[in-house]
């Protein structure tokens, strides 16, 4: 079993009182069988407990990552030259061709300066995430534990982004991310008319003699500004369940085809999986871009 989305299979062990099954046969003793199984489960399986504080199998991987990542940066920084060779050479390649792809958006390199290096973060994090779980060993390698009779595998690793807990808490900070932005970027009182217009309804006293349109053209202004608000909530369930959605389902046919043949046949899924990791991380990154330049655009604009 090569990744964590757990395809149920089941494992027959048979032993006779710590004795091996050719001698117990022999010996007459009494059959035993013991079954494990390997469940699929939506949810992260908890592998340890400090105090109240469960630790999963995702959440560990998620550090690893993170670990990962801090130490590359370290080592990038120390070996910083004026004139760039290897990996740092490499890596001002994908750095300026990133804040040119942000300029594309924003059209303002003061305003991608601003929102890249957040960008930029969930982009390196949820890809190296995504490959994580298509390391050898990650939902394959873990212990057994009993539960209502039933021995069930419990692997140590599971990919951090196929758990919904961890592209909830993504989006989450993508979202509330991207509305601090706006407010700080147009003020507080446009940016709260944005959601709840009341300067539109202020208007139709004023204006009425003028353009008695007025009377229907700012109420719905104000209904659109209600709706923008439903909006927002449908932003964090959107970035967090395709990614997650993405992630998993890719996790789960590498398990099935690993059950079917485990050697040759998941190979080309593993590879198509690897181009869809950095799909999904671009897709999170460049929505979250877009979320943040819309937030900093002022409302008549």
């Amino acid at each position: 079993m090569s990744e964590s989305g757990h395809v149920t299979t089941e494992a027959q062990i048979t032993t006779t009182a710590g004795v091996p099954n050719a001698v117990a046969l022999e010996h007459g003793q009494t059959e035993l069988k013991t079954e494990v199984s390997h469940e699929v489960t939506l949810a992260a399986e908890p592998i340890a407990q400090i105090g109240g504080f469960s630790i999963t199998n995702s959440l560990l991987n998620t550090w690893i990552v993170v670990a990962i990542l801090f130490i590359f940066a370290l080592t990038l920084r120390s070996k910083l030259k004026l004139i760039p060779k290897g990996l740092q050479n490499l890596f001002e390649i994908v750095v300026d061709g990133a804040l040119n792809l942000c300029d594309s958006v924003t059209n303002d390199r003061k305003k991608s300066m601003k929102v890249f290096p957040i960008i930029f973060s969930f982009f390196i994090f949820i890809l190296i995430s995504n490959w994580m779980g298509l390391v050898p060993g990650v939902g394959s390698i873990g212990f057994i534990e009993t539960e209502g009779g039933h021995s069930i595998f419990v692997p140590y690793f599971r990919g951090g982004t196929a758990d919904l807990n961890t592209t909830l808490a993504l989006a989450l900070i993508a979202v509330v991310g991207s509305n601090l932005f706006g407010i700080i970027a147009v003020g507080g009182w446009k940016y709260f008319n944005k959601f709840v217009n009341l300067k539109t309804l202020g208007h139709i006293p004023s204006h009425i003699k003028k353009d008695p349109s007025v009377v229907i053209v700012n109420p719905i202004k104000f209904f659109v500004g209600i709706v923008e608000i439903i909006g927002e909530v449908a932003k964090v369930a959107s970035l967090s369940f395709r990614l997650f959605g993405n992630v998993f389902a890719g996790e789960v046919l590498l398990s099935s085809l690993a059950v079917i043949l485990a050697f040759g046949l998941p190979i080309p899924f593993m590879f198509l999986e690897v181009i869809v990791g950095i799909i999904q991380a671009l897709i999170f990154g460049m929505l979250t871009l877009v979320y943040f330049s819309i937030a900093m655009t002022e409302e008549e604009h």
